[in-house]
């Protein structure tokens, strides 16, 4: 179905002849609209803006002009023009399809085979782009349609083709967070920076920021300059071939041709990432017809010259070419091959505590540093700040998996769900009818809607997801006075949220040792548990509130009842009984008894990393405290989050859907 949006008083109801379904989208340069044909076929329609003077209409009939020029495989087909009511407007073949930066925004970051099918694809279109003797010169996110057969190149508004005025343009004109430094100089342009644009673009698509950034112009613009650009989270080799591009000298950048050839090839065991026996620079050109690098057909610069044999190869089966390459070509930084002697499931752990290379991410709040990387089995998906000048606690959020962090001033709890598609918010204010609520934001649909759960003065904070993202689990309280006359929370139970439906169901709980206690899921996630102060025990209840076994004696859970339990459910971590600050106990879920024992310079245990480690707090770290992964033998093997020790500050890690 097209995602539109209804025509606005003004907007004309035909243009040439066609019927206007709805808006598609308005910019700066104009509207876009959803039109039909008399013979019932979806196109869109570009309506410029009242100009406001001759260039902006020049470079609105340009872009016609140089669309036509590229193959139309790599975007959208422009099929007339005309004018309406004075303005100019184009008609072109309808993509389907969101922006790459709304999926990204909605749905997260690409990984895996995804990634390399958009590299690979966008790489392609920019090889028929330039072999048009055209330069984009605004290649960026919002201008990558993520269609039903492959990703699509558009808005040449700002294109140039390839000549004496292109190459000696003073106009500084693009999108600064992905503009090229002869770009931001007013230097003659190349495709080398659309190749520039092309990279920054793929480190978008892989953690959903900008390579220099994208806040204030003439920072990014400095950056963009001067800096070094953040990787996000490519994997080594894509990283590799994306460093390349992003050299601040154009004529050190790959062609799209030579970018295609290093994408499709499978390396040899033990032939370095980047390089090709046979070649000077570890460059090739694509086979004609086979998708596969062949060493000669490169200049000893480096640099492949685009063959236009080649470009008509890929101009008549860019998808064929794509497909294959995801399909049977598998590139070597996608392998894992599983060590002798390790059964598959313990080779996330190894990787990610062994052999991962965390990316620093600086996070909004204060000074707080995120460490991670594509192989963590888990993810930051929230926090909380405390400002001491509010005195309250500050929440952010992630936009998704491996988005940004948005703040939520207004929210009590925050959390994303563990596929990245949902936020749970809990507003500060009670509804206009006096209840606790709970807002739903999907991502994925672009719509939000409030469940409300108890009536005031109970609250129901959010304790956790489930892990298939379907239910939300929440912890009901009361504020009551205590024998010194002070008022204080105590647990009156739990209740359910069923996302898909909209529901909740509430369920008190009638047994006092769990008041001072919070609620969690159990180790399947069929039942909740709650911690009883009394005799430090465990206690299990099904989802109707009734109490079904004990755990006694095992000690309290230093994270409450969050990330109690491992990822399979069949262990969970307390701090010993009777133990000193630092010693850790393991116990079995299914018989309670203790399995591993160890100490540790963990100040607070705050869940589990995966089946064999944990992570937690270490204060009194230098001027910083860290989140660290610790093993069972007390080691602590990764730092995964810093932060100023002036700061409180309360995160939120989610477990992988793909690694737990």
């Amino acid at each position: 179905m097209a995602d539109f949006g209804p025509l606005i008083p003004g907007d004309p109801e035909q243009m040439g002849g066609l019927e206007l379904l709805g808006r598609l989208g308005h910019g700066g340069q104009g509207v876009v609209y959803l039109a039909r044909t008399p013979m019932d076929v979806r196109v869109a329609v570009k309506w410029l803006n009242p100009p406001d003077d001759e260039e902006s209409v020049e470079r609105f009939v340009r872009e016609a002009e140089v669309a036509r020029r590229v193959a139309p495989f790599c975007t959208a087909a422009v099929l007339s023009t005309g004018v309406e009511q004075g303005r100019p407007y184009i008609v072109s073949e309808y993509v389907e399809g969101r922006s790459l930066d709304r999926v990204v925004g909605e749905d997260g970051p690409l990984t895996g085979g995804d990634l390399e099918r958009l590299a690979i694809g966008t790489a392609t279109a920019l090889a028929a782009i330039h072999e048009a003797g055209v330069v984009h010169r605004d290649f960026k996110p919002g201008n990558v349609i993520m269609g039903v057969g492959g990703p699509r190149v558009i808005d040449f508004g700002i294109a140039r083709t390839l000549g004496p005025a292109t190459m000696t343009s003073s106009t500084q004109i693009g999108t600064p967070a992905y503009m090229a430094p002869e770009q931001i100089m007013g230097h003659g342009l190349s495709p080398a920076a659309d190749m520039f644009s092309w990279a920054g673009t793929m480190i978008f698509a892989s953690c959903g920021r900008a390579p220099f950034g994208a806040d204030w112009t003439p920072a990014v613009l400095h950056r963009v300059l001067n800096d070094r650009p953040d990787l996000g989270l490519l994997d080594e080799r894509l990283a590799d071939l994306v460093r390349q591009c992003l050299d601040k000298e154009p004529k050190n950048r790959p062609v799209a041709m030579e970018a295609i050839a290093r994408l499709v090839r499978n390396p040899e065991p033990g032939t370095k990432q980047g390089t090709d026996p046979g070649t000077e620079q570890g460059t090739g050109a694509l086979a004609e017809g086979a998708g596969q690098a062949t060493p000669g057909s490169v200049a000893r610069t480096g640099r492949a010259r685009p063959s236009r044999t080649s470009l008509l190869v890929l101009a008549g089966a860019v998808i064929t070419v794509a497909a294959v390459a995801a399909a049977t070509v598998v590139p070597g930084w996608l392998r894992s091959p599983t060590p002798t002697g390790v059964s598959p499931a313990t080779v996330p752990a190894r990787q990610a505590t062994a052999r991962a290379t965390p990316v620093e991410v600086p996070l909004p709040g204060g000074a707080i540093t995120l460490y991670e990387s594509p192989s963590d089995p888990i993810t930051l998906t929230a926090y909380e700040v405390h400002d001491d000048k509010l005195d309250e606690d500050v929440d952010y959020a992630r936009q998704s998996l491996r988005g940004a962090f948005d703040v939520y001033p207004d929210n009590v709890d925050s959390l994303v769900s563990p596929d990245g598609r949902y936020l749970a918010g809990r507003p500060e204010d009670y509804t206009s009818d006096g209840y606790d609520s709970i807002l739903i934001t999907d991502r994925q649909k672009g719509a939000s809607f409030r469940v409300r759960t108890v009536r005031e003065p109970q609250d129901a904070s959010i304790r956790a997801w489930s892990k298939d993202s379907s239910k939300i689990l929440l912890n009901v309280n009361r504020k009551i006075e205590n024998e010194q006359g002070k008022d204080v929370w105590t647990t009156l139970g739990f209740a359910v949220l069923d996302v898909a439906g909209g529901r909740v169901r509430v369920t008190e709980v009638a047994d006092d040792s769990i008041r001072n206690g919070d609620f969690g899921w159990d180790g399947d996630e069929r039942g909740v548990i709650a911690v009883s102060g009394k005799d430090e025990a465990l206690r299990f209840f099904d989802i109707s509130g009734n109490r079904t076994r004990d755990l006694p004696g095992v000690g309290p859970p230093a994270s409450g009842t969050v990330d109690l339990f491992s990822p399979s459910g069949r262990m969970f971590s307390t701090d010993c009984p009777g133990g000193d600050d630092g010693d850790h106990c393991v116990w079995d879920t299914a018989t309670g008894k203790r399995s591993h024992t160890f100490s540790s310079d963990c100040d607070k245990v705050l869940g589990w990393y995966d089946e064999s480690h944990l992570y937690c707090w270490e204060y009194d770290n230098g001027a910083n405290d860290e989140v660290r992964v610790v093993a069972f033998d007390g080691k602590l093997v990764r730092r995964l989050l810093e932060a100023d020790d002036k700061l409180e500050v309360a995160p939120y890690f989610t477990i992988n859907p793909d690694r737990s």
